[in-house]
């Protein structure tokens, strides 16, 4: 759509941005934070068409960073992904970002390095036109702030915790979505299909977040506008994976712009934005002494930030009920096979148009659910069909002018989104980006990218440095976008020209999705050598380490009979884990078994492995222990190797069989972590050694659970678990 020298540079607009460590409390607690020039956001950058951007980024850290434009068209070695596309800068270093402005609109930047972004380092970039009729404006810039470590976030969503969940229930009933939980509801049956199935608890927001800012405050004001004015409000989603709900007690909203690009105003009642998307939105104050609240609620409903709007009583706008989850439990269990593919049920959905998610709106279906006449298969999940409040779908925007693509040869390319809750994996067509090659391209081609999520999460896929048509029922007038929101079980198509060079990131941006691997690189063919990466061999290796990290979790039972644990160091694919016993009397011994293998298949419920045992207990003279296969030990130590298989079965019991270098075989059934409430949980084991446990455990915080258990081999104990 763009070519980076379509416009004469007209005036050079230079800024200087330092990076800093720094320390906020946004949300109670005093924390670590990146701040730049003294600032959370960053400082907003103006530019207007033309002109020529030169950005200086002192980076004044003991790490490197980077800095990505999100939704420019520029040069390839400007886009700002290290080693992709721009050499990371280097600590105590400084960087020139350098490239025209060949477009306007609202855009935004944020580090592209590790987890930075979500440590403070995202600002918005507004491109104003050249000849325009003013109007006045106001940027607001949306963030999400956790007070855990963000790469504590990561590590624990990778093992399945639930401490998320957990925080939510203070504010949300029913977000553990627990056995208790599921009687008090009356839906024990649901409850029960759904582990049926393999599946975890219902939720629409992997991260529990401590506070949501609206220009790094709670609530942000704009007091200076007046009665009868129409303003044009400039949203920002500059958050790491939070999609937000946005309502105005002044009215309806017009959406003029998406993603920067302008489309026919459409009025609507709310809108969704997706992480990393942007929109313009045409407000108008309604009276004079009154501030009108702007909110933007979080997906999951469990607070929101505010931009109050004008001066005076406030207005505040409605605020949106606690989601119902066991509805969309069994909405989940009703679209998910036994395989864990999704089942469209024939609904052929696209565009946003159908929400899989309205079944747990008490706005649109009641508080208890509603029927409706209109409660058929196509429009069972249309809230525009079952509800007067219009909501913003991608089949509602417009674009003003045509944006056809050229007459060119056109490459179709197919992926299909793929996800794995239970152990956090997100990929295209299940291969990681690490795990893929790079997609190649032909400059003057047009590319179509045909998409489905056959995951049960929104997905906001962004293509770096190009803007591609969202196919719709305007046609010719289809809008242009560099974010598609994918819901689940939808089927979009997108395409763009290719105009460029270089290698270019397309990806999930939730950031941490990108981190475990949803994405793929377009790289087109014969491309000149990128100055920036002189050796993009070891650049790339450094950024598929990304999606290949290995992340520890460590369980340990600290009990009056003995000490028990495990441990896991997995990445997306492979785990090497380790369990262990001691008693604290000698009869009881103590022993250890050590695995390392790799899991197989889209959900990943196969699992084989090798590995070491060792056991140690003192036997009596006569004493003989056998399983169930009538095989014996009288042995007081004994070493062997094994190999192995793990199974996750319906219920999410693990099915482990092994056989040992003894010849001795094993097989396992046990589950951990079964909600019976909210905090108290339920372990079950049994073997055909004719070993067996069975334990409560009462969750206190994220590290500590009270708990007291029954072992055949060593009786009954009550202590405490840690967990890391």
């Amino acid at each position: 759509m763009f070519g980076c020298t379509t416009f004469f540079a007209q005036k050079k607009v230079r800024y200087d941005l330092y990076v800093r460590d720094t320390t906020v409390n946004f949300a109670g607690k005093e924390k670590f934070a990146y701040s730049v020039n003294g600032q959370i956001p960053m400082p907003e950058l103006h530019f207007t068409e033309r002109d020529t951007a030169e950005i200086y980024v002192h980076n004044e850290l003991n790490t490197e960073t980077s800095i990505h434009w999100h939704g420019l068209i520029l040069p390839n070695e400007q886009d700002g992904v290290p080693y992709l596309t721009t050499a990371p800068i280097k600590a105590k270093t400084t960087h020139l970002y350098k490239f025209p402005i060949v477009q306007n609109g609202t855009y935004w930047y944020h580090s592209h390095t590790k987890l930075q972004e979500q440590n403070g380092m995202y600002g918005a970039f507004i491109i104003h036109k050249r000849e325009t009729e003013p109007m006045k404006e106001y940027t607001l810039i949306l963030s999400d702030w956790t007070n855990m470590k963000p790469f504590e976030v990561h590590r624990r969503l990778h093992m399945a915790n639930d401490w998320s969940a957990i925080k939510k229930a203070k504010i949300q009933k029913g977000a553990v979505q627990s056995y208790g939980d599921a009687i008090a509801e009356g839906r024990f049956k649901t409850k029960i299909t759904n582990e049926w199935k393999r599946m975890l608890a219902m939720d629409v927001s992997d991260v529990y977040y401590d506070k949501f800012l609206a220009n790094g405050k709670p609530e942000a004001e704009a007091p200076d506008f007046k009665k009868g004015e129409k303003i044009r409000l400039r949203i920002i989603n500059g958050s790491s994976s939070t999609y937000f709900w946005l309502n105005y007690a002044g009215g309806k909203m017009e959406v003029a712009a998406s993603d920067g690009m302008d489309v026919v105003p459409v009025p609507v009642d709310r809108m969704i934005i997706a992480v990393a998307e942007t929109y313009d939105v045409f407000l108008t104050i309604p009276e004079d002494s009154v501030a009108y609240e702007f909110t933007a609620t979080s997906e999951d409903r469990i607070r929101h930030a505010s931009l109050w709007l004008g001066k005076g009583v406030r207005q505040l706008a409605s605020p949106l009920l606690s989601l119902k989850y066991f509805d969309g439990m069994k909405m989940m269990n009703d679209m998910m096979r036994m395989d864990g593919n999704l089942d469209d049920m024939g609904m052929n959905m696209s565009l946003q148009q159908m929400d899989m998610n309205v079944v747990m709106y008490p706005e649109i279906t009641g508080e208890k659910g509603k029927s409706s006449n209109n409660d058929t298969a196509n429009n069972r999940y249309n809230s525009n069909a079952l509800s007067d409040i219009v909501t913003l779908n991608y089949a509602m925007l417009r674009s003003p002018v045509k944006t056809t693509l050229p007459d060119a040869p056109t490459k179709v390319l197919h992926f299909t989104l793929s996800g794995n809750m239970n152990r956090y994996v997100w990929s295209l067509d299940n291969k990681t980006v690490s795990e893929t090659d790079k997609i190649l391209i032909k400059k003057g081609e047009n590319v179509k990218i045909v998409l489905y999520n056959n995951s049960m999460m929104r997905h906001p896929m962004h293509l770096h440095g190009h803007f591609f048509r969202i196919k719709n029922s305007y046609g010719d007038y289809s809008p242009l976008k560099n974010v598609l929101d994918i819901m689940p079980m939808e089927t979009d198509t997108i395409e763009f020209a290719a105009t460029e060079s270089g290698d270019w990131f397309f990806h999930c941006h939730i950031l941490y999705h990108m981190m475990s691997g949803m994405g793929r690189i377009f790289s087109y063919e014969n491309s000149p050598p990128n100055p920036q990466l002189p050796n993009p061999e070891k650049a790339i290796k450094k950024l598929y380490a990304d999606d290949r990290e290995f992340h520890f979790m460590i369980q340990n039972d600290f009990a009056s009979n003995g000490n028990d644990g495990e441990m896991m160091y997995m990445n997306t694919r492979y785990n090497l884990q380790a369990e262990w016993r001691l008693g604290y009397m000698g009869e009881h011994g103590y022993e250890v078994e050590t695995h390392f293998g790799r899991y197989v298949g889209r959900m990943q419920w196969l699992f084989p492995y090798a590995g070491f045992d060792y056991r140690y207990r003192r036997m009596g003279i006569d004493e003989v222990e056998k399983n169930i296969f009538g095989q014996a030990n009288t042995k007081d130590e004994r070493k062997a190797l094994c190999i192995g298989v793990q199974y996750t079965l319906p219920l999410l019991f693990i099915a482990d069989g092994r056989i040992d270098s003894d010849g001795k075989f094993r097989l396992q059934l046990m589950r951990e972590d079964i909600p019976l409430t909210k905090r108290l949980r339920l372990n079950v084991m049994g073997n055909s050694d004719l070993e067996y446990m069975a334990g409560l455990k009462y969750v206190l915080d994220k590290t500590f659970s009270l708990s007291a258990h029954y072992d055949s081999d060593m009786g009954f104990g009550a202590g405490f678990t840690f967990m890391y």
